[in-house]
């Protein structure tokens, strides 16, 4: 996943007013997507914070706690082993090893948003798409990253969406290549605006990441 910290686990666009005129940008999928998941009052928020857990075997779950700060724009990070505070104005070659699993983890619970605020990409629409896990018509919106940008450039996702252009499944595909995994967007909850799937299955139904103690504050 693009700017993933595992493989086993999978930057601002200007909008204008919701109460304004239609532009170009708000025309496009990617942008209807985002919105369509509140991205509209992203802008009012000043932080966000969540617990990541992943079901590494059958008996291990491993979380990871984060807070990001979108006024001060610094990330608190906690683990079973440490916790610090870091500024995401920092240079990359600067910025502590958590980075990687906190853009990782931001892409698993906040992507919709992402479409926005990433830049360097490009994307293509197929319209009645099967699903790869539940079968059913989707419009497949595909998602290729640049070679130049992020900790694993070139990584690609193809999104598959109901009519409301909310995410019902996902396919990762590394760099672009030909295979990936299916994994389901699922468990959606409103959090003071916005809305966050909350857990992700794959394709035998294994919960294999969730999140929980999220808190958006504004």
């Amino acid at each position: 996943m693009k700017n993933r910290w595992i493989s086993a686990c999978l930057t601002i666009i200007l909008l204008a007013s919701c109460n304004g005129p239609k532009t170009e940008t708000d025309q496009i999928l990617p942008m209807k997507v985002a919105k369509a998941y509140g991205f509209d009052q992203m802008e009012k928020v000043k932080s966000i914070a969540y617990t990541w857990n992943v079901q590494v075997d059958s008996a291990t779950v491993s979380t990871r706690d984060w807070k990001w700060n979108l006024k001060e724009n610094t990330v608190y990070f906690a683990n079973a082993d440490t916790s610090y505070t870091y500024s995401l104005d920092l240079p990359s070659d600067q910025k502590p090893p958590a980075d990687r699993g906190f853009i990782n983890d931001k892409y698993w619970l906040m992507y919709p948003f992402q479409l926005a605020w990433d830049k360097g990409y490009s994307h293509e629409v197929e319209e009645g798409v099967s699903a790869p896990i539940s079968g059913n018509a989707s419009t497949k919106l595909t998602i290729v990253y640049n070679e130049e940008d992020g900790y694993t450039p070139g990584d690609a996702y193809d999104l598959y969406l109901d009519e409301n252009h909310k995410i019902k499944e996902w396919v990762f595909r590394r760099g672009n290549g030909p295979e990936g995994r299916a994994i389901t967007w699922e468990e959606e909850k409103e959090f003071n605006g916005i809305t966050l799937a909350t857990s992700h299955r794959n394709e035998a139904g294994q919960r294999i990441i969730w999140f929980s103690n999220i808190e958006v504050n504004k």
